[in-house]
């Protein structure tokens, strides 16, 4: 199941979708065209950690490239050579991160052949995800908020419903869910996801397996616990 970072509203505080994938693509975002070496991967990969970091404790607008490369020892010629601006790099953290995302989820289902049961692996994964990369929701928070980086979240929201809109007409295609519109069921569960992901394991605190067994229950067996 393709389900990586809730729905984005900018009033109010976002979690990473669970039905975001790595398709999720943003044109703003200018994919490295350099052949990195496998030490050039590393410290690109080391600046953008640091940076998730700095972003995470301190938000984006504080956080300068002056202080970005400082924290590391390096010059503001390496950062330059992996990143075209600070914008470039927070949108290749939040790229990389539905890639990730979206990595964990395709180990999650491989070799399922039950929708209902790809839809379950993907929620769990999803919020396993979710509990270990806490600076992303963050990052995420913010970038709801900005113009900048609001589009890339909803254009990866958008691609991430479409995904799971298959899995659910495929469900519904096998009798194993009600016969509905699969956009709105769809929706539903990101909605539903998102939210819990957000309240429970991020501002409470809680154990993603439990919230991920009352997203589970809610979305496959709703308010009536059928089975």
């Amino acid at each position: 199941m393709n389900v990586v970072l809730p729905p984005v509203h900018q009033a109010e505080n976002s979690a990473p979708d669970p039905f975001l994938t790595a398709r999720s693509s943003d044109r703003t975002v200018r994919r490295v065209a350099r052949r990195l070496t496998q030490r050039g991967k590393e410290r690109r990969d080391q600046l953008m950690a640091y940076a998730t970091e700095r972003f995470a404790e301190q938000g984006y607008h504080p956080t300068s490239v002056s202080e970005i490369v400082a924290g590391l020892g390096v010059g503001k010629g390496v950062f330059y050579w992996y990143f075209d601006s600070k914008e470039q790099l927070f949108l290749e953290i939040l790229r990389d991160a539905q890639t990730d995302l979206r990595r964990k989820q395709q180990q999650a289902i491989a070799g399922e052949d039950d929708p209902v049961r790809r839809i379950e692996l993907g929620l769990r994964a999803s919020m396993d995800w979710s509990e270990a990369h806490r600076d992303h929701n963050k990052l995420i928070q913010f970038a709801a908020t900005e113009a900048t980086f609001a589009g890339a979240l909803q254009r990866g929201q958008d691609i991430a419903v479409s995904d799971v809109v298959k899995h659910v007409k495929e469900a519904i295609a096998a009798g194993r869910i009600r016969d509905a519109d699969p956009d709105v069921l769809a929706h539903a569960m990101v909605g539903v996801a998102g939210h819990l992901t957000r309240t429970f394991i991020y501002e409470r605190g809680e154990p993603a397996d439990q919230i991920a067994d009352a997203t589970v229950a809610f979305c496959l067996h709703g308010l009536l616990g059928g089975s």
